[in-house]
């Protein structure tokens, strides 16, 4: 479908994201599993329930579109969730890779804060308020996912990587 207006842009973005949220759920327990820390692998598990809600919130916006749920090929979620799976060949040190897997995460986190928030203001701007709030509910998530993701990193997990290539160069 051409998009030819502001509404047809919102659910072909929003067709997008959900072929986008639906790769996330398939790509996070294979993640969690791979993580070496506890608190990463929790903070995997947690965002897999988050995506699952997401989904079922992005099913209630095209009911509320009044149009069919499907989803888009999102080529940008399938290229990151592709990086992060490289970072799982690597053969890294298990505190180098969870240290990796953050920021894997983190570059997913940041495609999905874009996209939630272009998506909320083409809601906005189309007066569609219910839609709007249930996007800026997903897009709060998503926010609050890169700051815990940010804080494992900075709080612990960096030093533990960088500790253990300095054990392995000794």
């Amino acid at each position: 479908m051409a998009a030819k207006t502001m509404q047809d842009l919102l659910i072909e973005d929003l067709r997008d994201i959900y072929h986008a949220e639906k790769q996330i759920a398939k790509a996070l327990p294979k993640l969690a599993k791979a993580a070496h820390s506890e608190q990463l692998r929790q903070a995997f598990e947690l965002h897999l329930e988050q995506t699952r809600g997401q989904i079922d919130r992005l099913e209630q916006v095209f009911d509320e579109l009044d149009t069919r749920t499907r989803g888009k090929h999102c080529d940008a979620m399938e290229g990151l969730i592709s990086e992060a799976r490289e970072i799982l060949e690597m053969g890294l040190l298990p505190e180098v890779q969870d240290a990796a897997l953050i920021a894997a995460a983190q570059k997913v986190e940041h495609y999905e804060i874009a996209s939630y928030g272009t998506l909320h203001a083409y809601a906005t701007a189309c007066g569609l308020t219910k839609v709007a709030q249930l996007l800026e509910e997903t897009l709060n998530e998503e926010k609050d996912t890169d700051q815990k993701l940010n804080k494992l990193a900075i709080g612990d997990l960096n030093k533990k990587a960088i500790a253990a290539g300095s054990r392995k160069a000794a």
